[in-house]
């Protein structure tokens, strides 16, 4: 039994306060009876809770990163795993934090790199491969 239930309450209601936001919401790929809530156009393909906890930890905003599942989700990998809580100091802009959220993850370091590092590594690899077919 809990020594202290004022405790229990006033966690309970500061965890209340918190936007869950799942990467299905944001995802490009999604339709929306799979459970995304923004327009395609303005989605990202395939984001990730990491990549959403980070953006939003750049903004200033109080994030909590868990391991939980979407339930519309039906694919159980890890890497669809997570779902992000944002602490909102107003009632409004739930959308707006998705919105901002789509906006950003393109910007990210890893999402840029690794499309700039696949057309460099591809060219070496080839040339690679011929100078092995002519030692035969």
């Amino acid at each position: 039994m809990c020594r202290n239930p004022g405790l229990i309450d006033s966690v309970l209601i500061f965890i209340t306060r918190f936007l869950c936001i799942y990467p299905a919401y944001i995802n490009s790929k999604k339709t929306l009876a799979e459970g995304r809530r923004i327009p395609a156009e303005k989605a990202v393909e395939n984001p990730s809770c990491a990549e959403i906890r980070d953006v939003l930890t750049a903004a200033g905003l109080n994030v909590l990163l868990e391991n939980k599942m979407y339930p519309r989700e039906w694919n159980r990998d890890v890497q669809f795993r997570g779902r992000v809580r944002i602490q909102l100091k107003l009632e409004d802009g739930r959308k707006d934090v998705m919105f901002y959220a789509a906006e950003m993850i393109p910007k990210l370091k890893s999402r840029t790199q690794k499309s700039g590092g696949a057309d460099a590594g591809s060219q070496p690899g080839e040339g690679g491969k011929k100078g092995k077919k002519k030692k035969k």
